[in-house]
């Protein structure tokens, strides 16, 4: 879970059993898109994220053939 997703998506995933690693508990709060994708493909995890600077910094591993696990955007709706 990208840094700025709710805590509530977080703890609804996870009731529903979904194995979610917020990047606040892998104290990674601040680094860059770039390192945080990099993580992600460590640990075999795609990324979930509202944030559009993280599509691009995917867009730009997936036309240079950089192995990473998906990203999976929600747009962040205002009311």
């Amino acid at each position: 879970m990208d840094e700025h997703v709710p805590r509530a998506i977080t703890i609804g995933l996870r009731l529903r059993g979904i194995d979610v690693l917020t990047v606040q508990e892998d104290n990674l709060s601040g680094k860059s898109d770039s390192e945080l994708l990099d993580r992600a493909v460590y640990l075999k995890r795609a990324m979930f994220s509202h944030d559009d600077d993280l599509l691009a910094e995917a867009k730009k591993r997936q036309r240079s053939s950089q192995k990473f696990y998906g990203i999976i955007y929600a747009h962040h709706l205002k009311f």
